[in-house]
């Protein structure tokens, strides 16, 4: 892990006390910074520099004071800004190392060393800067790697999204298929059925019994010999009747 060395620039202990308002606002701010107040301190810190836009001393604590509080996107404005405002080689390179540790906690890697490269020109014995620069490093290849792999595992997902769809797609036309065979296959079987119970039928309808030409003689034969002896009958009751008439008339 790279070190996390922060410093901070006490004014009282390295400034003669001055009646300035910025100054005292600086004093106000690293009491509570020792009390472990952060939150109270980066008021007093941001007054002074309010007050004061160019006191290297408010932006360099007000960096420290919202590091602490794992505020690094400001810590790395605060720490930038004292860099540039420092007269003293010292003070830059301290303020210099705070903005590439920030810059590691945001792991914006090539930023960090470039800063810690900034460090090490200032200060070429500082150990701590040039770990932490072999640190930052060894992570920007490891991001960089992550993000020359991400392109190939995405198309990797994207693959076997695709084989994925294609696999159930197969799955879909195979059941529509099964389910068409299926209902061919049943209609096969109702028409069957149907066909064997009309067979069924025909066989236990009786066929119409056809006349022969002998048949149709004799039947023709058998009326016409029974109209013969029907007006026999009616005859010969003519014959009786009138007979009687006459009997009675005569008598």
């Amino acid at each position: 892990m790279y070190r996390m060395i922060i410093f901070l620039v006490l004014v009282f202990s390295t400034i003669q006390l001055s009646a300035q308002s910025d100054k005292k606002l600086i004093r106000k701010g690293n009491k509570d910074f020792q009390k472990s107040e952060y939150q109270e301190a980066e008021k007093y810190y941001s007054k002074a520099l309010e007050t004061n836009p160019s006191s290297n001393n408010a932006a360099f604590n007000l960096g420290t004071s919202r590091y602490v509080q794992e505020n690094f996107e400001e810590a790395v404005k605060d720490f930038d800004r004292a860099a540039s405002m420092s007269l003293k080689p010292e003070k830059e390179a301290e303020a210099l190392y705070n903005l590439g540790n920030s810059l590691m906690s945001l792991e914006k890697y090539q930023e960090s060393v470039e800063a810690y490269k900034r460090v090490l020109r200032a200060q070429p014995d500082n150990e701590d800067a040039r770990y932490n620069l072999a640190y930052a490093q060894w992570k920007m290849k490891q991001q960089q790697n992550q993000q020359q792999d991400q392109p190939q595992d995405q198309q990797q997902d994207q693959q076997q999204d695709q084989q994925d769809q294609n696999q159930d797609q197969q799955k879909e036309n195979q059941e529509q298929q099964d389910q068409q065979q299926d209902q061919q296959e049943h209609s096969e079987q109702q028409q069957q059925a149907d066909s064997d119970q009309q067979q069924q039928q025909g066989k236990q309808q009786p066929k119409p019994q056809q006349l022969t030409k002998e048949d149709a003689e004799r039947m023709l034969q058998a009326l016409q010999n029974n109209e013969k002896k029907t007006m026999d009958k009616v005859n010969e009751q003519k014959v009786k009747t009138s007979a009687r008439i006459s009997k009675e008339k005569d008598w």
